[in-house]
């Protein structure tokens, strides 16, 4: 099973935060990002939208971090991860959703103005920042994990842009439940690290 991947994507770092605690050999390929590897023959192949990560396992090709994640929780992981049962698993998606929306739209793209220099309206993505970062704060504030009483898919989705807020210019001095989430996650049997974190 191969992940291709750059290391400085949030995106692609979930993916592997999650194969790593949940004991998920991958082989990580990393692709050339800078010299538009991601947007050639053979990667523009597996996915035409030209975007990191992609994950192949035999003839399965998938590409979106999320996607990725529900894959391999309900492929090679036991079911704590993403279970079955519908309210559960409904509990844990909806936090997919926030990790796709607006913690992408909010500190990630923050990140991605002051880090990496995207044209994006930072004003835009800052008061997006202030309004999701208290709603995931105020979660924290009596639950140790995001969606259910122990770590889940959602908290590998939602992790990365949230501990990396300060590399966009948001800060989480104001946020110690998240900050005493983002210990808890760190503190997890088999945790990674990527570059910033």
């Amino acid at each position: 099973m191969k992940l291709y991947d750059l290391a400085h994507s949030g995106n692609c770092y979930k993916v592997r935060l999650f194969a790593a605690l949940a004991g998920i050999p991958l082989e990580i390929v990393a692709v050339d990002f800078l010299a538009g590897e991601h947007k050639r023959a053979p990667l523009i192949e597996l996915n035409p939208w030209g975007e990191l990560p992609v994950l192949v396992d035999g003839e399965v090709v998938l590409r979106d971090s999320q996607a990725i994640l529900v894959y391999l929780a309900r492929r090679y992981a036991d079911d704590a991860w993403l279970p079955a049962e519908p309210a559960a698993m409904a509990a844990v998606v909806q936090w997919l959703s926030t990790a796709a929306n607006e913690v992408q739209n909010g500190p990630c793209a923050a990140r991605l103005v002051d880090k990496f220099g995207y044209a994006l309206d930072k004003a835009d993505t800052l008061r997006r920042a202030a309004r999701i970062l208290p709603l995931i704060d105020a979660r924290l504030a009596d639950h140790d994990w995001l969606a259910l009483d122990r770590p889940t898919i959602a908290d590998c989705a939602v992790f990365p842009y949230v501990a990396l807020a300060p590399e966009g210019g948001v800060a989480l001095d104001d946020f110690p439940h998240i900050r005493a989430w983002i210990a808890r996650v760190r503190a997890l049997p088999g945790f990674v690290p990527m570059p910033g974190l």
